[in-house]
């Protein structure tokens, strides 16, 4: 039901960032990260979400992953120099963070949120695929495989089964949910990194299939039936004067689905006055109470290239032939990032949700002149002539330095 009020379903996967327990459970695993590292994700998450919206039109439906995106930039960022590194970690919020300790809380996060609640699935894999001619610096590739559990792919780029292998990854890392993410490898890809997350979970108070009805929803181009799915019990839920807040937690609790309804209908209006802080102000104004939750049944897939809102974002230098890569190869000039996707999906039901995204950074070569090369380490030989009448005065070789 892709023309239902989607827009709304934009939390789940962000929530997985920023609603993990704090404090121990014996019911799953507790995370515990900096209070710093986790504003700043959720300011980044906030930024992207924002730059998303605003891009959009108001009647298109969108999901995106703000945790999927920051992994994929978090194993760029491990690549970049100078002010290309300077933008990426301004982005993120990093710009005076080690990188030693931005790796070491990625390696907590992306070890420990799958064990957070045995009740819910939330997968995590990264992967880095080169192609055959093109080989990574080692140092570079051994930080991803530490920090980001990176598999490392090498492959004939020029082989049209290559696609269908980074496919048919990105499909067995989603639980088959997003099965294509790249049409075509062009001539001048030579490295892609990709990010995939799932995510399945039951509603701790699931709704009952007799109590969904078709009902009428009022989207901003057009009227439709729908299947509403309702239930009337206790949750967390917040109301002021430009909107209502409920949240759905799955499983144990330790993740939940937050559906933000504005009341004057100007759902875009509401996200781009939102900020971390008047949300964690809502949040903390959250009461348990019996609330009657109407929700539809939908499902939905997105596709968004994120190169403008990036670089709206700030991070302009890595899209450019002045890009530093140099980590990933050197010298600096030679590669830049030429894309960066993301594709997603989310099913809603009476049972629960099903989420999946898949970032893909994909590095190229630049455009910059490729040069002749003349490095004369070994040995070589030397003319010297008269140009005018072409004599040749002096010969010989160096054989030995």
């Amino acid at each position: 039901m892709k023309k239902a009020i989607l827009i709304l379903a934009t939390l789940p996967l962000f929530l997985m960032m920023t609603n993990c327990e704090k404090s121990p459970s014996p019911e799953g695993k507790s995370i515990s990260i900096s209070e710093n590292f986790a504003q700043k994700t959720d300011n980044f998450a906030f930024e992207f979400w924002k730059a998303v919206n605003n891009d959009e039109k108001p009647e298109t439906n969108y999901f995106v992953s703000p945790l999927s995106l920051h992994i994929a930039l978090g194993m760029l960022l491990n690549g970049a120099d100078t002010e290309t590194k300077a933008e990426i970690q301004k982005m993120l919020g990093f710009e005076n963070e080690n990188m030693d300790e931005i790796n070491k809380t990625y390696k907590i996060l992306i070890d420990n949120l799958p064990l957070v609640d045995p009740k819910v699935v939330n997968t995590i894999a990264n992967s880095v695929w080169q192609n055959k001619d093109f080989l990574a610096e080692k140092s570079y590739t051994d930080i991803l495989s530490a920090n980001f559990n990176a598999r490392l792919y090498t492959e004939d780029f020029g082989n049209p089964a290559t696609v269908n292998k980074i496919n048919q990854w990105a499909a067995d890392n989603t639980n088959q949910k997003i099965k294509k993410i790249l049409d075509q490898i062009k001539t001048d890809d030579v490295m892609f990194l990709i990010n995939a997350l799932y995510f399945k979970g039951d509603w701790s108070k699931q709704f009952k299939t007799e109590n969904t009805t078709k009902h009428d929803f009022t989207g901003i181009k057009s009227k439709n039936k729908v299947d509403m799915m309702t239930q009337t019990d206790e949750f967390r839920f917040v109301e002021n004067d430009q909107l209502k807040l409920v949240e759905l937690p799955y499983g144990n609790e330790k993740y939940a689905m937050k559906i933000l309804l504005p009341k004057n209908n100007n759902l875009h209006k509401v996200i781009s006055d939102l900020t971390p802080s008047s949300w964690n102000t809502l949040e903390q104004s959250m009461v348990k109470q019996k609330v009657v939750v109407g929700l539809p049944k939908f499902t939905l897939e997105y596709s968004k290239k994120l190169n403008d809102i990036l670089g709206g974002m700030g991070m302009k230098k890595a899209f450019s032939d002045q890009a530093d890569l140099s980590k990933i190869m050197k010298p600096a000039g030679k590669i830049k990032v030429g894309f960066v996707k993301q594709d997603t999906f989310l099913s809603v039901d009476e049972k629960g949700t099903e989420a999946a995204a898949v970032t893909s950074i994909g590095i190229v070569l630049t455009s910059m002149p490729s040069y002749p090369e003349i490095i004369c380490d070994q040995p070589f030989a030397i003319v010297i002539t008269e140009k005018s009448s072409d004599t040749i005065m002096f010969v010989g070789i160096v054989s030995n330095l």
